[in-house]
């Protein structure tokens, strides 16, 4: 089995995904988008699994602080994918890949029953 958690160190819902990954013993790797940028290839996957408007955080920081029209101009995968791509902040976090299958957010009882 391969677990990735991808996501920025200093979220406080990446930290609470880790801690619960570390606390019920599942083996995984991090990706911190900081230092190791997104992956383009990884972004292309989610996006067609999990709809570019899932994988959007339209309520946290990063987006509240674009212009409006910067906001306005995403309308569509293509537009989404590339301000994900220039700031990886907008991405709503953690991203769990467990072998193949995706989430995006944390949810203890969801993750609880992935992982019991």
């Amino acid at each position: 089995m391969t677990t990735t958690l991808y996501g920025i160190p200093n979220c406080d819902t990446v930290k609470k995904a880790r801690a619960f990954l570390t606390q019920h013993e599942v083996a995984h790797a991090f990706h911190d988008f900081k230092k190791l940028g997104v992956p383009a290839e990884q972004l292309d996957r989610w996006l067609a699994a999990l709809g570019w408007e899932r994988v959007l955080n339209r309520k946290g920081n990063t987006w509240r602080q674009l212009d409006a029209q910067s906001q306005a101009a995403v309308v569509d995968v293509a537009s989404a994918r590339a301000l994900m791509l220039a700031q990886p902040s907008v991405i709503k976090r953690p991203v769990l890949d467990h072998d193949g299958r995706l989430s995006v957010g944390f949810d203890a009882p969801a993750w609880a029953r992935e992982f019991g």
